[in-house]
């Protein structure tokens, strides 16, 4: 593979993330190791290379796929953010605003690495929202009538979380730090005993040692 149609992203957004597990998002579709990208229109550097690689893959494509003639309706893979999505025509979504966007795949397992360069283990620290750099490869294709330019994932490092995408909350954002729903069951409390009335004492004349009888007056 020429290393032209390879590209090492800077600091992209991660979004329908299925980088741990193969997903199939038709029911006949194989199911591939995927996630989408968004690339900040703002690196400039990273959008330069992907053009390269493009332009590498196209060459490519003309030469071994599509009988050295480059084809008059080409599908390229990376869309504007700002834009509409080719599949539907309606607009991307809010967090594709300012980025170009892109699906890369892979048939085969994938390695998903720290800022450290060790494997991530916890599934949970990859979906969708969070910033990493990836490694895709641009590539030519000729199936079933269809010609274009495809994009195969490769390894993906993590840089930082991220506000997740698509509506998940936590449960703290969810229900608050406190019991804010009043029909909720409460735990049973010890029953705390009551306090009996108490008996009123005797009191005696501190003068005479008498008994006080109510309404009575001290040191008669």
């Amino acid at each position: 593979m020429n290393n032209a149609q390879q590209v090492t992203t800077g600091k992209v957004r991660l979004s329908y993330t299925h980088v741990f597990a193969p997903y199939a998002h038709q029911p006949n579709q194989e199911a591939k190791y995927s996630t989408t990208v968004l690339v900040p229109k703002s690196d400039i550097a990273t959008k330069q290379r992907i053009d390269t690689a493009i332009n590498a893959a196209i060459e490519i494509g003309i030469k071994d796929k599509w009988g050295g003639v480059r084809p008059p309706i080409l599908a390229i893979p990376v869309h504007d953010g700002d834009g509409t999505r080719p599949s539907d025509g309606m607009p991307f979504g809010q967090e594709c605003k300012g980025h170009w966007v892109f699906t890369a795949s892979s048939k085969q397992p994938i390695a998903v690495v720290d800022t450290n360069l060790n494997p991530i283990i916890n599934q949970s620290e990859v979906y969708s929202g969070v910033y990493a750099r990836i490694c895709v490869t641009f590539f030519p294709y000729n199936s079933n009538g269809k010609k274009g330019i495809g994009i195969g994932l490769g390894p993906i490092q993590k840089i930082e979380d991220g506000e997740p995408l698509g509506g998940g909350v936590t449960a703290e954002q969810a229900f608050g730090g406190t019991n804010a729903y009043m029909g909720a069951p409460q735990q049973s409390q010890p029953q705390q005993p009551q306090p009996q009335p108490q008996q009123p004492q005797q009191q005696y004349d501190p003068i005479t040692g008498a008994p006080i009888t109510p309404g009575g007056v001290m040191g008669i």
